[in-house]
Formats: structure tokens, sequence, C-alpha cells
């Protein structure tokens, strides 16, 4: 699973290789211990326009279905089990039409060690961005007015799957990597083969978590009003 990690940097810095055409003016700014309901930037292909435009945009972490009552349900989704989303009312509407990545510097996981859970920071060894498969939904609050600019809630979840190798010794789950190559597919709404996009998706994650490095850090990441470059550092 995933439910911590770390952007350092934002904008172009981040996701230069993803040919952004749009940054929203509202981006969030850097964090090194993002928690669910935080607002995040993510990347997504608007089908509002053709060729369909790539966005960076600021989104809540924890998906919210366009037929929810509240928003709070979106705290219980901010990781969806890529091998279940095809059964899973609440993911699969945004997984046949919107599909995004989320740039990432790295991640957190805590490995159980006895009694004891043991955090970890995740990231890739030679200081790239990483990228995660996610799926993302609009949402209409509707107890705030027609113009109330807060009224639309964009909102996303991170797809995990099993983890492998060395990841796999911290957590029974990871993140669903995506690297570049991968991405235009995986983000292009007029597709048809939603499947076969999927199935690729997961089929590369391995190659990836392969090049990650993770050192142990500490406790203080525990605490989400904890939040400073400190965070990532190693300890023994």
């Amino acid at each position: 699973m995933c439910g911590r990690f770390v952007v350092a940097n934002v904008g172009s810095e981040l996701v230069g290789v993803l040919r952004v055409d749009v940054e929203s003016e509202d981006l969030p700014e850097p964090s090194y211990n993002i928690a669910p309901t935080s607002s995040v930037a993510i990347v997504l292909d608007s089908a509002k326009t053709e060729p369909p435009t790539r966005r960076l945009e600021s989104a809540r972490w924890g998906l919210v279905p366009a037929w929810a009552k509240d928003v709070k349900i979106g705290a219980r989704a901010f990781n969806a089990r890529a091998e279940e989303l095809e059964d899973k009312p609440m993911f699969r509407n945004a997984l046949e039409k919107r599909r995004a990545v989320v740039p990432a510097t790295g991640y957190y996981e805590w490995k159980k060690v006895g009694d004891e859970k043991i955090p970890h920071y995740i990231h890739p060894a030679d200081g790239e961005p990483l990228f995660f498969a996610g799926l993302y939904e609009w949402w209409k609050d509707a107890g705030k007015p027609d113009d109330d600019p807060d009224r639309w809630v964009l909102s996303f979840t991170i797809l995990t799957r099993d983890s492998i190798g060395r990841l796999g010794s911290i957590h029974d789950r990871m993140p669903l990597f995506i690297d570049a190559d991968h991405a235009d597919a995986w983000l292009d709404p007029t597709t048809d083969n939603v499947r076969d996009v999927l199935d690729a998706a997961i089929d590369a994650a391995p190659a990836i978590a392969e090049t990650l490095d993770d050192h142990v850090v500490g406790k203080a990441v525990g605490n989400v009003r904890n939040n400073s470059p400190e965070l990532i550092e190693p300890v023994e």
C-alpha cells in the first residue's frame, strides 16, 4: 500500500518528461509527509479538447466517486488494488476514462519487525521523479451554490499491486509504478483497450521497483504534523 509520500518539487521540475501542456495556478507546496485527504499535484489528460490536453492539477488524495453523498468517503479510498478495479463500483468508471499519473519524489512504508513497525523511505536511486498510476474523479458538492469555485472537487486514488523483491520484504503491497514510456497510453482517455493498458502497467511495475533504493527513517514521520526534509534522512 501507499499511505504517505513525498513531493519535494513542483511544476515542470517534477513532471518535465510527461510533457504537460497546462499547469494549474493553485498547485500545492512541496511536502515531505503527504497523507490521505491532502492536496496533491496529479497529471491527467482532459478529453474536452482534441487532442486531449495534458494538465497538472491539484487534487484531493482519496477518490470521491460522482455518486457519493459526502466527500468523506474518499478517506478510505486513497489506495485501490489494481487487480480488483473492474469489480469495484467505486473505481470501475474511473478506470475506463479517468486515469491519472501521480508524480512523487518517494514514499514511506512501514516494515513490521516483531511488535515494532519501522518506517522506510523508498525512492529512485538516481533522484529522478517516481510516478504512480492512479485514477481520478470529479465530485459536485450539492450543498454549495453554483458560483462557488469550491463546488467541484477533483480527487484521486493511487493503484497498488503485490510487492516484489526487496520491497516485498518491507510490505506485501507497493504502488503501481509507471514510467514515462507507459504514461501516454495510461493517460489516454480515448483508448478502447483499458484492460490491455492496465495489464501492461502491472507487468512493467516490477522492473521499476527493482531500481529503487530504501533506507530506514525516524519515527517522526508517523505524525502528519511533522513536515520537513529531515523526515527522509536515514537513521541507524
